[in-house]
C-alpha cells in the first residue's frame, strides 16, 4: 500500500502551525484540509484528551456558527496524534487565508468562560471527558505564539 500524503510530511521538521494538507475535488468543487498543528511533533507532549475534546466542541461550535465561514466549514476535529487538528472547508484556500479565521477562533476559545456547548450526556458520548481551563491555557499559547506573528516556515509544509 502506498502511505497516504499526511504520513509523507516530515514530522521531525514540522512546527505548530497552519498547513495545507490536501485539496480533493467532489464533482466541481474544491475541498481544502487545513492541519492546524497546535504541538511540535516528537518534541513536546501532546494535548492531553479532555482539552483536545473542549477544543473541538467551541471551535466547531465557532465555526458553524461564523458569520462568512459557517457554509463552507465542512469538519473540525483532532487529529488522532492529539498535536493538533483538522479543518475542511469547502473552496480552493491557501494557508495564509484563514489565519484571520484561526485568530478569531482562538481568540473565542482562550476567553471562552462558562458551559462548554454539547457538554451534556444528551449531547456527546463522552461529555466528563473536558478541560476549559487547559483549552484556554492551549489556545491562549497558540495564539501568542504562532498566530500572532506567523512566518512562512509555519504556513508550508517542510520539504
Amino acid at each position: 500500500m502506498e502511505k497516504i500524503t499526511s504520513f509523507t510530511i516530515n514530522h521531525l521538521t514540522l512546527l505548530p502551525g497552519i498547513y495545507v494538507s490536501r485539496k480533493d475535488y467532489a464533482q466541481d468543487a474544491v475541498i481544502t484540509t487545513f492541519d492546524i498543528r497546535m504541538t511540535r511533533p516528537n518534541f513536546e507532549p501532546v494535548m492531553n484528551t479532555a482539552e483536545v475534546h473542549t477544543i473541538e466542541h467551541l471551535g466547531a461550535t465557532f465555526l458553524r456558527n461564523h458569520r462568512e465561514f459557517q457554509s463552507r466549514v465542512l469538519y473540525f476535529g483532532p487529529m488522532g496524534c492529539r498535536t493538533g487538528f483538522y479543518l475542511l472547508l469547502a473552496g480552493d484556500y491557501e494557508s495564509r487565508d484563514i489565519v484571520p479565521l484561526m485568530k478569531e477562533m482562538f481568540t473565542f476559545i482562550r476567553d471562552f468562560t462558562g458551559d462548554v456547548p454539547g457538554a451534556a450526556a444528551r449531547d456527546c458520548g463522552n461529555y466528563l471527558d473536558m478541560n476549559l481551563p487547559m483549552a484556554n491555557w492551549l489556545a491562549d499559547r497558540f495564539l501568542t505564539q504562532v498566530l500572532e506573528n506567523i512566518t512562512e516556515k509555519q504556513l508550508i509544509y517542510p520539504e
